[in-house]
């Protein structure tokens, strides 16, 4: 039976990684599977899903605005599909969420969407946000703060390496720029004074 995943965590904790991983077993054993990632995200190029451990693959792209089941249903046109990953799951829109949800329920095609659950202000993103809200299933990708602690928050960093509290919701960044830690180191990095 097919459903609408979410793989969720914070930055560098192999989410790229895994999805590649999911998609090569499905084409090992002879099964097509199709790629989505956020078209603004060019970190790997335009149409690339990556990771940082240096495995990549070509991907289509979504934009705000796109129609996903369409586009989705446009692909089936050319061959069956066994699995749809989304990568950067959380740029999603709302509506595109639902859309999946419809290629799950209408088109009996299992996606696996992976993404950021919150940002550097500890706010959901839409995307993610409507994945939690309606995915079939959730998972976790886990990673670590320095501490040693599992780390759920994301800091934004300046060129100084101080954590940000202000800025726009999307900035497409790397390690130069975002710092995965658990919940009291996030405090700390944020200023907030009841950290100790």
């Amino acid at each position: 039976m097919a459903k609408l995943y979410f793989n969720y965590s914070t930055m560098n904790a192999g989410k790229s990684t895994l999805l590649l991983q999911a998609s090569h077993n499905y084409r090992e054993r002879g099964m097509e599977t199709y790629l989505l990632t956020a078209q603004f995200d060019r970190r790997a190029g335009e149409g690339r899903v990556a990771s940082r451990i240096g495995i990549g693959s070509e991907a289509d792209t979504f934009a705000p605005g796109d129609d996903l089941f369409s586009k989705i249903a446009t692909r089936l046109e050319q061959g069956p599909l066994a699995c749809i990953f989304i990568d950067e799951a959380q740029f999603l829109e709302n509506d595109q969420v639902w859309q999946l949800a419809r290629v799950v329920d209408d088109l009996g095609i299992p996606v696996m969407c992976y993404g950021l659950r919150v940002d550097f202000r500890a706010q959901l993103f839409p995307g993610s946000a409507a994945l939690l809200a309606i995915a079939d299933e959730m998972r976790e990708v886990r990673t670590i703060c320095h501490c040693g602690k599992k780390a759920t928050m994301v800091v934004r960093m300046d060129a100084d390496g101080h954590a940000l509290r202000e800025g726009a919701q999307v900035q497409i960044g790397g390690n130069e720029t975002y710092v995965s830690l658990c919940r009291r180191h996030w405090r700390e990095a944020t200023g907030d004074s009841a950290a100790s």
